[in-house]
């Protein structure tokens, strides 16, 4: 490769050349780190933990419900719409299981910014809190959104925890308007049903399409950029050579206070990091910082 003049900035460890072939998918990057770090935290929220193989296995039940429930295929788009709670990992990498689409979207939209992002994605599901369910009802009928998953925020705290935290949301706290969808499916339920089940494989390259990524939308209105498995994939290596000798694999810990439906948060603290077989501490609430930096 010509010796461009920058190089002679790049520390001794950094290579001048990546190599983009390494992996094939995303998938191929996650199904490394569970074979890796397997019963090591992968993400905790709320003081609950997940590991990598038990992410694994919910992706898993997520993406079989998607084939095997729904009339969803590959290349299909569904909406992700919640802030950082352990549902997201799960909806997000079992929704690639799947070979879905995944557009990730501001929980806090209005009616019609929602609208306009899923019938310009073409999303034809959505998984949102059920904060933010009363928005998409209203507009519901003027998009493409065939499946709906609704998500509580207690749903992955377990038994007693969860129904305590439920409650308090809903009843104590007025957190969830109300809203009125009858045919959308609970995310409990959904994995209830799939429960210990495994999709089928599906072949994915570095063509297929990964995300829609949407921008802030300060200049129009909000744009959707069309990244590959692989463009995440060369990102990824990209990173990974400039900070492999900063940190150690199966040994870090991330705290994550920017929401992951944002592009810095999805690529660098939940993508790259999840590479590294880090503990990913997901904050739910940016307020709730004050616990780990203090007042």
């Amino acid at each position: 490769m010509e010796n461009f003049n920058w190089f002679k900035s790049y520390p001794d460890f950094v290579p001048h050349e990546i190599d983009v072939n390494k992996y094939t998918s995303i998938l191929a990057i996650f199904d490394e780190a569970v074979q890796k770090y397997g019963d090591r935290a992968a993400f905790i929220n709320m003081d609950i933990k997940i590991s990598y193989i038990q992410l694994n296995e919910l992706a898993n039940e997520f993406a079989w419900y998607i084939q095997n429930k729904s009339n969803l295929k590959k290349g299909d788009r569904i909406a992700i719409q919640m802030p950082n709670l352990l549902q997201f990992p799960v909806a997000l990498f079992g929704s690639l299981k799947a070979g879905l689409v995944c557009v990730n979207t501001n929980p806090l939209y209005t009616a019609q910014e929602m609208k306009h992002q899923f019938n310009d994605s073409g999303a034809k599901a959505l998984v949102i809190l059920e904060n933010f369910a009363c928005h998409f009802q209203q507009i519901q009928n003027e998009t493409q959104v065939e499946t709906v998953i609704v998500a509580r925020i207690g749903d992955m705290l377990g038994g007693l925890k969860g129904t305590i935290v439920n409650l308090v949301v809903k009843h104590i706290k007025k957190m969830v308007p109300s809203y009125n969808l009858p045919s959308s499916i609970p995310f409990k339920q959904l994995l209830a049903d799939s429960k210990g089940k495994k999709p089928q494989s599906v072949l994915l390259t570095h063509e297929d399409i990964a995300f829609l990524q949407y921008t802030g939308g300060t200049t129009g209105v909000s744009k959707g950029a069309v990244l590959t498995h692989g463009n995440i994939c060369a990102n990824i290596a990209q990173v990974d050579a400039w900070i492999s000798d900063v940190f150690t694999e199966g040994k870090e810990t991330i705290i994550t206070a920017l929401p992951l439906y944002h592009i810095f948060a999805l690529t660098a603290n939940c993508l790259v990091f999840f590479k590294y077989g880090a503990i990913n501490i997901l904050i739910t609430n940016p307020r709730d910082m004050k616990k780990f930096i203090g007042d």
